[in-house]
């Protein structure tokens, strides 16, 4: 298993989401969700309050980053953003096929809605298949989750971004919403099992624990919610969004169950063409692979960097040259498309396009000491944090 470490970097993904003031409270305009305590006192949340939703300890929808919640009758609950559907004020996403893992109503589902109000979502069974989806023709981009508050990075997906010839065309930041959801009717007194993906239910684990319920893993929450649906589990709830619950008919029995009150995953929407226009607060990708000193490489990165005043948000070291540990293999898009193999590797995001002269250089410069680099994508930076209440 590769190890990972970040530095703490001033502008990283941790220190921008930071919750500002409320705004005005509302409730969902589709839907009612009735909720209901741990003791199972009804109308009251998982925290014992009465009002809805509340999400970081206020029980108004929150202004994150200063973007505007999603919240009444377009997509996603329905606000418009202008800037996530063309820079030209022009619609580019109808009858977009975007491929994301799961089923319908899954997270992934709603970072692709929320990216591309318009498109049309092709559910798939794995992360691979989403990928493999783009590479075949049968759909235009792919969703994958890559880093998320609560767990950091997720190294799977990126070592499956290493091993496709795709781009990072656009990212969405969308705060995560658990939800424990059971079919029309059913009580809390009636349940003996919870079901959804791991990373869900280790994400909820002290809220389950006083719950006091068996837990059985699935492939992804929505998944969870659909096998809830169809099989008409009456001593079995869910963990997923509370768009779920609407779109499948179901109970919110209880809302915020994750254990930290701020939980955030990070998106990247992939392509199989780089972004065509990249104004500015750009941001570009890329991944550094090197053979032994990996600290003297990494301070050769920052120069590299910091010589020409360019910001970093990301910089992760990857090193798997431990005993029985498999190296990270990265598709060689420029030579032969063949993978190659690496014990060491860095996950670099810089502001800046890879059209400034500026960002050329430093990339060059990192040509002539590194292994290998590859650009894995040059797109517009978007620091909101998207709500799918």
């Amino acid at each position: 298993m590769a190890c990972a470490s970040s530095l703490d970097l001033p502008n990283s993904l941790s220190h921008r989401l930071k919750l500002s003031k409320p705004s005005q409270s509302r409730k969902p305009s589709s839907v009612s969700f009735p909720t209901a305590s741990l003791n199972g006192s009804a109308g009251s949340q998982i925290n014992g309050s009465s009002e809805f939703p509340k999400i970081n300890g206020s029980h108004k929808t929150p202004r994150i980053n200063g973007s505007k919640p999603i919240n009444g009758s377009g997509f996603i609950n329905g606000s418009s953003l202008p800037h996530l559907n063309g820079f030209d004020g022009i619609n580019h996403d109808v009858g977009l096929r975007v491929a994301f893992q799961g089923s319908f109503g899954a997270y992934s589902e709603f970072a692709a809605k929320t990216a591309y109000p318009d498109c049309i979502t092709l559910p798939r069974r794995s992360f691979a298949d989403a990928l493999a989806a783009v590479e075949s023709g049968k759909a235009d981009r792919a969703v994958l989750p890559v880093e998320s508050t609560m767990e950091g990075t997720e190294l799977r997906n990126y070592d499956l971004l290493l091993r496709h010839d795709l781009c990072i065309v656009q990212e969405i930041n969308l705060f995560v919403h658990y939800c424990l959801l059971a079919m029309p009717g059913v009580r809390q007194t009636q349940l003996r099992r919870v079901i959804s993906h791991p990373m869900a239910l280790a994400h909820c684990g002290r809220a389950l624990a006083q719950l006091g319920l068996d837990r059985e893993p699935v492939e992804d929450t929505a998944g969870a919610v659909e096998m809830l649906r169809a099989n008409h589990l009456l001593d079995t709830a869910a963990i997923a969004s509370p768009r779920a619950a609407s779109l499948y008919g179901l109970d919110v029995l209880a809302q915020g169950l994750q254990d930290e009150s701020w939980n955030v995953t990070r998106f990247l929407l992939l392509s199989k063409s780089p972004a065509k226009k990249v104004f500015k607060n750009s941001k570009t990708s890329m991944v550094i692979a090197h053979r032994g000193g990996s600290m003297m490489v990494v301070l050769k990165v920052l120069s590299a960097f910091s010589s020409r005043n360019i910001n970093l948000k990301k910089l992760e070291v990857i090193n798997s040259s431990g005993a029985g540990q498999a190296p990270v293999m990265i598709l060689d898009v420029r030579g032969r498309g063949s993978l190659r193999a690496f014990p060491q590797v860095l996950y670099v995001d810089c502001e800046g396009s890879i059209e400034d002269p500026v960002v050329k250089e430093a990339i060059e410069e990192i040509e002539r000491f590194s292994v290998f680099v590859r650009l894995l994508g040059c797109y517009t930076a978007d620091t909101n944090v998207y709500d799918l209440q």
